[in-house]
């Protein structure tokens, strides 16, 4: 094949409700899902299909064709994370992917900094994506934010009752309750995605129905205050969420589990941020894997840093970025602070220096590690003084996010 004759007559342009059997055959193939594991997740015929039509409606899709034909493709999400108590809006980037007679034509590339563009012009300060290649990724300028800690603990190392004075109910997963919980954690944890009704769809798409239980942590003021998503199976209580706005919460929902005492044999859960459960357990001797989980990368950093809520405000530094893809956040941002305390970003150094790339500012910014971390493993370079500021400036919370897009 002519690679330079096929990349002459493809054409770069949006994916409209038209080609959805064709994005939805590109997903398909390139993400290899089975008919089998559609009709497990509870779709009937031409179900799921229609099911990505609000998503493909809300979102902004971008491909490459060859003629009429859809080739490659990515989608950018509009959502929001909170982002150290935050606000911002973000672009989830997903539907990633191209027919491998298409391949090694730098499409995907092309596609990503077009995305990139369009993010930017959207407002879009930052953008999560869920890897299946951090290698890959890390060139384009995302970096690991997130891990997925999954654990296992045997019912016999289930916690004693804890006096919790309210009580726990079992509710539908769409139960206003339960999304009033949910929303209410979100914007108390960095990281954690704001979820709209269609992020909920998303966040329910491939678990069968038997799979959605919701149980509900209520106060002594009947205020919702955690909330538990689970199943149980072949003597295993499954964990797939478990949330809580206070440690009362906490108690309460693990008195619920310990409840299932002589009906399970282990209880298997996973956590979305970097703690793990073994320190809260009375019997901590229990298996936990890491894995990373998100990726993130900041899409303008100029901008990114106005709205950043640092932890108070120091002596001007300057930070000198490098990003592979998107040459606007290649140079100098220097950081300071007015008399109101208010912050200000020029291009113009000021003070000290840090030297980083772009996805090392990302999981700095993100509080994935701290500071020293990435200095000590020669991703960041700066003065002692100035890595001290650093490490106080920056809000020193690991970043939360369970979702899947």
């Amino acid at each position: 094949m002519d690679e330079n004759k096929v990349r002459s007559r493809l054409e770069l342009r949006p994916v409209e409700m038209g080609h959805l059997d064709q994005f939805n055959e590109l997903l398909r193939y390139v993400f290899q899902v089975t008919n089998q594991e559609i009709r497990r997740s509870g779709y009937k015929e031409g179900e799921l299909l229609r099911s990505k039509r609000p998503v493909l409606r809300e979102s902004e899709v971008i491909g490459w064709f060859d003629g009429d034909k859809l080739v490659s493709s990515v989608s950018i999400y509009p959502r929001q994370a909170n982002i150290h108590g935050r606000i911002y809006e973000m672009a989830g980037l997903t539907g990633v992917g191209t027919y491998p007679e298409y391949a090694n034509l730098g499409l995907m590339s092309d596609l990503i900094k077009t995305a990139l563009i369009k993010m930017r012009e959207s407002g879009q300060w930052i953008s999560y994506l869920y890897p299946y290649s951090i290698p890959y990724y890390r060139k384009k300028g995302w970096e690991i934010i997130t891990e997925m800690i999954s654990y296992t603990v045997k019912d016999t190392q289930l916690p004693k009752h804890v006096d919790a004075p309210g009580f726990v109910e079992r509710l539908p997963v769409d139960d206003s309750d339960v999304i009033s919980v949910y929303d209410k954690f979100s914007r108390k944890n960095h990281g954690a995605m704001i979820r709209s009704p269609i992020a909920w769809e998303e966040y329910w798409r491939w678990e069968n129905e038997e799979e959605r239980t919701a149980a509900v942590y209520y106060n002594v003021l009947e205020e919702p205050a955690g909330l538990l998503f689970y199943w149980v199976a072949d003597d295993i209580f499954h964990i797939k969420e478990m949330v809580y706005l206070n440690q009362e919460a906490r108690y309460g929902l693990w008195n619920f589990i310990s409840a299932h005492f002589s009906m399970v044999n282990e209880v298997r859960g996973n956590i979305y941020k970097n703690e793990p459960i073994a320190f809260l357990l009375e019997d901590s001797m229990i298996p936990e894997t890491i894995e990373p989980y998100y990726m993130a990368r900041i899409v303008d950093v100029r901008a990114f840093l106005e709205n950043y809520p640092f932890d108070g405000t120091t002596s001007p530094f300057h930070f000198i970025v490098e990003d592979p893809i998107a040459e606007w956040n290649s140079g100098i941002f220097s950081v300071s602070w007015d008399e109101n305390g208010k912050i200000k970003i020029s291009n113009e150094p000021a003070g000290k220096p840090v030297q980083l790339n772009i996805q090392t500012l990302t999981a700095l910014l993100m509080s994935y590690r701290n500071p020293y971390y990435f200095n000590e493993i020669e991703r960041l370079e700066t003065d002692a003084e100035t890595l001290k500021v650093l490490d106080r400036i920056i809000p020193d919370r690991r970043p939360y996010f369970s979702d899947y897009f």
